[in-house]
């Protein structure tokens, strides 16, 4: 029988919610050494995650689209959606306005290596672990995994 993430996950991660201040998920990942937190609501069921990457834009700033005139119109060179999401996580207060809304999830009974697998693939640090109505049982990050691996010597 296969080992599925529900043996190897942490229990009970650290959370923060939508409304939560981005100092105080900040204040987490600095005092825990994690790079990232799940974000649920009220009812604890998963609505993002918000790790370092969604932090830098803070300090880094945002680059307007490149673009061109014409005439009397303006033609972006890039796609202006993703500097206005950009912008909003560079200015944003609270944890869901910079968390990143769309999350790449398992199930507790998932094999481990498809979950590895799916990390590697994804190159993603951390997966939530949703039960079927969504709600939050833990998290599988690469140092579970990791932990798991030198336990089976």
């Amino acid at each position: 029988m296969p080992i599925t993430v529900a043996e190897v996950m942490s229990r009970d991660p650290i959370t923060v919610n939508p409304n939560s201040p981005l100092k105080e998920a900040i204040q987490i990942l600095a005092e825990r050494h994690i790079s990232g937190l799940p974000v649920v609501d009220d009812q604890g069921k998963l609505v993002g995650v918000i790790s370092e990457s969604d932090l830098m834009w803070q300090q880094t700033g945002v680059t307007p689209p490149a673009y061109i005139m014409l005439l009397d119109s303006v033609i972006y060179l890039e796609n202006p959606a993703r500097y206005d999401r950009e912008l909003h996580k560079a200015l944003g207060q609270t944890v869901g306005e910079v968390m990143t809304k769309e999350s790449v999830t398992v199930p507790p009974s998932k094999p481990l290596n498809a979950a590895a697998q799916l990390m590697h693939e994804r190159h993603v640090r951390r997966l939530p672990v949703v039960d079927s109505d969504g709600t939050l049982v833990g998290i599988l990050t690469r140092g579970d995994i990791i932990r798991h691996m030198a336990s089976q010597d």
